[in-house]
């Protein structure tokens, strides 16, 4: 019996890490102290969670301390780390919290953008975004422009309250699944859902008044 789980513990070892799942990173970090895996973990991460800390502080350089913040916390609450949990959203309640809290320090309590400039996959994101209100509302004048789609919605939902555009952008703009975003933002996931369609209904209505304003 034990043979066998030696031999399968092996196995698991000799697994490259990049071909890795989070969950075994993290518990190699935690259990065994292996850096290699963490700096993985990091690498893996690197570019999506920079990418949702840039646009929730609206600010690159705070994204990038912010950044290196969260990891700071993953290392000394690693031990705090259930082996049930998955990684990726506890990595956003990190990264979530340490904005938050960045924000306090640097008393910005004001609107945060959700601007995407320069990618590509941001103005898709964006642009989907919009269909959903476009596609509701017919417009006598006719519709606007991609680009002025893109930069109306990037407007409306920086003006959004910040509980209705943190679950913008973790559901549209990092395609968290409902129950992820209920635990990074720890309400439950009704409450999630709740927020996105009251997001939702506040651009549907913002829409329709451009869209009447340029009737005239």
């Amino acid at each position: 019996m034990s043979t066998i789980f030696q031999k399968s513990q092996r196995l698991s070892t000799d697994v490259p890490l990049v071909e890795q799942s989070d969950e075994a990173l993290l518990l190699r970090y935690r259990d065994d102290g292996d850096r290699q895996a963490f700096e993985t973990l990091v690498h893996r991460y690197e570019k999506e969670l920079y990418s949702y800390l840039r646009r929730y502080l609206n600010d690159p350089t705070q994204a990038e301390d912010v950044f290196q913040a969260t990891f700071l916390q993953v290392h000394l609450k690693c031990k705090q780390f259930e082996s049930d949990k998955k990684v990726r959203p506890w990595l956003y309640t990190i990264a979530t919290n340490q904005a938050i809290d960045s924000q306090r320090r640097n008393r910005r309590h004001r609107m945060l953008s959700l601007d995407r400039k320069n990618t590509q996959e941001g103005e898709d994101n964006v642009a989907g975004l919009v269909d959903i209100l476009v596609n509701k509302t017919a417009s006598p004048h006719g519709q606007m422009e991609s680009a002025e789609r893109v930069h109306w919605i990037r407007n409306a939902v920086a003006s959004l309250p910040e509980s209705l555009r943190t679950a913008v952008a973790l559901i549209y703009y990092q395609g968290l699944k409902y129950r992820e975003a209920a635990e990074v933002l720890s309400i439950p996931v009704g409450t999630v859902k709740s927020r996105l369609h009251t997001a939702i209904l506040k651009l549907n209505e913002a829409w329709q008044r451009t869209d009447m304003s340029g009737d005239k």
